[in-house]
């Protein structure tokens, strides 16, 4: 015999703490699995009420220094007052209109003006739907079926054709999984084994050009022209690497000029705005003046919304302007530099490194077999709340100060000392709860 539960309503909830509504009401209680509870040591505040240049305070008034920035998507600072206010303008405006809107132009034309590859952009509202555009135009445009992604690579999209491919892959056919291949950062090898095996099967390669590891021996490069040969596009996911390693993205940078390129996170500082651009070609697919069979390419109420569009253009002014990414390179040079000569005069450098690239640097966590440790990344994270600090992971921005840099590093010489303790003692002795857990796992 069925049994029914009442739906509590909200007001059941008025006593509970932000934490416990948010498990109430949310899944996950954050609609970002990195943001939920169990990717974070039990001290760290559950739920943020605001946040201003690179601080944010929690429900409960307390501050702390932030280096998480909003899953890096805010890599001037909270509050920037000219971009706020260039996106209270168009709300001003009306926000959303019946018709392409004419910050929509200006800011599909200030984005193909910065970056002359790019020659036709669809707007959006979040990396996934547009890596997952660039994936069907692909598909539309070779008459292929197959993907090939890069398995270092962590995260592209929470549609099928990726989410298929990880161990967090409830509700993805097995059919949708297939049709997704990996191949190996830095080894062309492997990507030229995978167009042998599926030879005029495979419509694109999809990777970010860099991560914590760089391009080696003309790694991109020498992809590009296996996809050029076997008639593949060549699509560069620029989430994390746009706006920071150059105002032309790592692209830019490294000088490689993709079909395809998906950017969002540091676009419009921490407004929704994401973007799929590239050859017209390609792009004009998803129009209306070609003879082609058409693809329903990117279609949503929302996803040129004006504010964010309006911060967008704000935000490429104030790049260009100020400097910001030579800002963020020179924050991130000192940090990592500190965090290692910190570890290296506490005796654990073996065992604690920052590395990468200085815009967007990364830290190991080793335990004393030199394995790496959640649970030593735990405690450190655990520590640095403790001192004021919130880092999950390095996101610099603009507003971090030479001062913040110089806390944090204060903040880190104290955690470490902890993790130094814990090496010579256990673990168990100073780490408070569980280990933090790996987004993608089958269970909870």
């Amino acid at each position: 015999m069925e049994t029914s539960t009442k739906k509590q309503s909200p007001a059941s909830g008025a006593n509970l703490t932000y934490r416990e509504r948010a498990h109430r009401y949310i899944p996950a209680g954050a609609h970002t699995y990195s943001r939920a509870d169990d990717s974070y040591p039990l001290n760290a505040p559950s739920v943020l009420a605001r946040g201003k240049g690179c601080y944010v305070w929690d429900v409960e008034g307390i501050e702390y220094l932030d280096f998480g920035m909003a899953l890096r998507a805010v890599t001037i600072g909270y509050d920037f007052e000219r971009i706020s206010n260039a996106a209270i303008a168009q709300i001003r405006n009306g926000n959303n209109l019946t018709r392409a809107s004419k910050i929509e132009v200006d800011a599909a034309e200030a984005l193909c003006s910065l970056i002359p590859w790019v020659e036709m952009v669809k707007f959006a509202k979040n990396g996934s739907t547009v890596t997952s555009a660039a994936i069907k135009l692909a598909r539309a445009f070779t008459g292929r079926k197959y993907v090939a992604k890069c398995a270092q690579h962590p995260f592209f999209s929470y549609d099928d054709w990726f989410i298929g491919s990880t161990a967090m892959n409830g509700g993805v056919p097995e059919e949708f999984s297939a049709l997704t291949l990996d191949f190996n950062y830095n080894d062309t090898g492997s990507v030229e084994t995978l167009f042998q095996r599926y030879p005029d099967q495979i419509a694109a390669v999809i990777l970010e050009p860099a991560t914590s590891e760089e391009p080696q021996d003309n790694f991109l490069h020498r992809v590009q022209d296996i996809c050029r040969k076997n008639g593949a596009v060549f699509i560069l996911d620029e989430m994390i690497t746009g706006f920071r390693w150059h105002l032309q993205g790592a692209c830019g940078y490294y000088g490689i000029e993709p079909d395809l390129v998906t950017f969002g996170k540091g676009m419009a500082n921490g407004f929704s705005v994401a973007a799929l651009g590239g050859r017209r070609e390609i792009m004009e697919r998803g129009g209306i003046f070609h003879d082609k069979e058409r693809v329903f390419l990117i279609s949503t109420t929302h996803g040129a919304e004006m504010c964010g569009l309006g911060a967008f253009v704000e935000t490429l002014k104030v790049y260009q302007e100020l400097d910001v990414v030579g800002r963020i390179w020179e924050a991130g040079r000192k940090l990592v530099d500190g965090m290692n000569q910190i570890a290296s005069g506490l005796g654990i450098a073996e065992h604690f490194k920052a590395y990468g690239v200085p815009c967007s640097p990364n830290f190991t966590t080793l335990d004393r077999t030199g394995g790496v440790s959640l649970g030593f990344r735990t405690l450190f994270h655990q520590e640095m709340i403790k001192n004021g600090v919130l880092i999950p992971w390095v996101a610099l921005c603009y507003s971090h100060s030479d001062h913040d840099i110089d806390r944090a590093l204060e903040a880190v010489e104290a955690s470490l000392r902890v993790y130094r303790d814990a090496m010579d003692h256990g673990l168990d002795r100073y780490l408070e709860g569980r280990p933090i857990k790996p987004v993608f796992r089958r269970y909870v």
